[in-house]
């Protein structure tokens, strides 16, 4: 919708020409929204808006403090200046991610969405390699297990600073440099002398490779249109939840191999790893739009020397003080007051848990049950990357349903396969749990992690394309607070697994795991039904505008 003429006006003659054309509007007509927790009062004065935090930094550390005027001084003085001038792009810029080539859209989509399957792998990969491991250096069975939870912890608590530290000073350059510390960590990995080494590497390992996961669904939201996010997060969600089942099914032949074994499983990810980050600079652009227009309002201000030129996220960047508290409790700040937020957290968290479960479980029930070596328990694991499949399927049959209901219903449109996993995934929980006996064939099992892990992926495709279009450009700390909860779960169920299966055996624990899955069963219908009422209430979702 374009403002009036005395809302907006376009800036011409603008020496440099990689500004170009952009729009010039004042607040009440600018489409760009900051968080809500941020005051008029707290606007950057026009002599902190280009002060850079490395100098802040200085300044704090020096105790040379601004003088920070009161919001009776703010209001004074903005009485006397003149209002801020922001800056959008034109609705046909090429500038403007949303306006990327549909080839560089996909370009950007499927390098981001192979980092998924990278940081995926190398979750669960690692559990194959805990017996040779083991042997190596020495270690305990519990030792091995808190590597695969401190993986997960790392995934957890990273992204409530990464991600919204993506939304204000770029995707690219973090997908690049989580890239290389992710690298770096698993060639410490494999170069391991001792468990303790193993279990600091998978942290960090975890930390760099959480952008994987939180950022992905944040980069797709930048680019594609409500409408058209169904297929890219389906690719997403393909590369995150195979990434287990292929590398479960990899490392398990190599764990066999008595020359290769847990060692060469860290350095295939090195390697893997290596070529994303080769292929960020060389595929990927820049898709945070806030960004972008705050690097062109610089050179604005630069070119014209009037300092009233900015980005409307700039108006979160008063402080250096500012920045930090934003975009440090944006996450968790989502995850407590917004029930959308809250409801699906609870859900995929529980969810990810029993993926783990899985993870951890798999190899032992199959070898004890029916006696599967090492390379047969990993080729278990594929019926996790055929869940995936059928769940793709679901999911096509989901975006026509989406396209049709979407005018109507919004957002809410993007659940219905939510509905049917719901249910699928108690299901399969349960023909898990009671196929553990010699006297069911090992085919029932590996039937209910299929049915597990196409609930799982329709779930998984869900919560990502329904944050998305719920909060927008908030989408990445959305999803960092529905991030935290659902690996905090991931780090916490291995630990408890072995125990809980030599008390309860494998038959009740995974039915009382099928209990508390029924349990969540309205969450998606609630939503379906109350979400427009929520999302009305909300500060964060209320700004966000959809174009269906």
């Amino acid at each position: 919708m374009k403002p009036t003429d005395e809302e907006s006006t376009i800036v011409q003659d603008v020496v440099v020409t990689e500004t170009g054309s952009l729009a010039r509007r004042s607040l009440a007509s600018v489409h760009d929204a900051v968080d809500p927790r941020i005051r008029p009062s707290d606007r950057p004065t026009d002599d902190v808006l280009d002060e850079g935090y490395a100098r802040q930094l200085s300044d704090y550390l020096g105790h040379k403090h601004h003088h920070e005027k009161s919001p009776s001084e703010r209001e004074g003085s903005q009485k006397d200046s003149n209002e801020p001038i922001y800056v959008e792009f034109e609705e046909v810029d090429s500038r403007d991610p949303m306006n990327f080539s549909y080839t560089r859209k996909w370009l950007i989509t499927f390098t981001a969405s192979f980092f998924s399957i990278i940081v995926a792998s190398s979750s669960s990969a690692y559990a194959l390699g805990v017996p040779s491991m083991i042997r190596d250096l020495n270690a305990t069975q519990f030792q091995a297990t808190i590597g695969l939870s401190m993986y997960t912890l790392g995934f957890a608590i990273v992204p409530l600073v990464s991600a919204s530290f993506s939304e204000e000073f770029g995707r690219q350059p973090l997908y690049f440099f989580s890239g290389v510390g992710c690298l770096l960590m698993h060639l410490m990995i494999a170069l391991a002398p001792n468990i303790q080494t193993v279990i600091v590497g998978r942290f960090l390992a975890g930390a760099f490779g959480s952008t994987g996961s939180t950022m992905v669904g944040g980069t797709i939201a930048d680019i594609w249109a409500p409408h058209e996010r169904g297929m890219p997060m389906s690719l997403f969600a393909i590369m995150a939840l195979t990434g287990p089942g292929i590398g479960c099914v990899a490392s398990g032949w190599i764990e066999q191999d008595p020359h290769l074994e847990w060692r060469w499983i860290q350095w295939i990810h090195v390697i893997w790893t290596g070529i994303f980050v080769i292929a960020v600079p060389i595929c990927m652009k820049e898709t945070r739009s806030g960004v972008l227009l705050t690097r062109l309002a610089k050179k604005l201000r630069k070119d014209t020397g009037n300092h009233h030129y900015r980005a409307r996220v700039e108006d979160e960047r008063a402080s250096l003080r500012t920045l930090i508290y934003i975009s440090c409790t944006r996450p968790i700040y989502l995850l407590i007051t917004e029930p959308v937020v809250a409801a699906f957290s609870l859900w995929v968290g529980f969810a990810w848990g029993i993926l783990y479960v899985l993870v951890e479980s798999i190899a032992p029930a199959f070898r004890t049950i029916h006696h599967f070596n090492t390379g047969q328990t990993g080729t278990v694991f594929a019926t996790m990357i055929v869940g995936c499949f059928a769940g793709l399927a679901i999911q096509l049959y989901q975006e026509k349903l989406y396209t049709k209901h979407a005018p109507k219903r919004g957002p809410e449109a993007r659940l219905f396969s939510a509905c049917l996993g719901a249910v699928l995934f108690p299901a399969g929980i349960f023909i898990y749990a009671w196929s553990t006996f010699e006297s069911v064939h090992w085919m029932g099992m590996a039937v209910g992690v299929f049915v597990i892990m196409t609930a799982l992926f329709v779930l998984y495709v869900a919560v990502f394309t329904y944050l998305a279009d719920c909060y927008g450009i908030f989408a990445s700390s959305a999803l960092a607070g529905q991030s935290l909860c659902r690996n905090l779960m991931g780090m916490a169920f291995p630990l408890f697994t072995e125990q809980m299966f030599a008390r309860l055996t494998y038959h009740w624990g995974n039915t009382l795991f099928g209990c508390i899955a029924i349990a969540m069963i309205p969450i998606p219908f609630v939503l379906m039904w109350k979400g427009p009422v929520i999302r009305a209430s909300s500060k964060f979702a209320s700004q966000t505008v959809h174009k269906f």
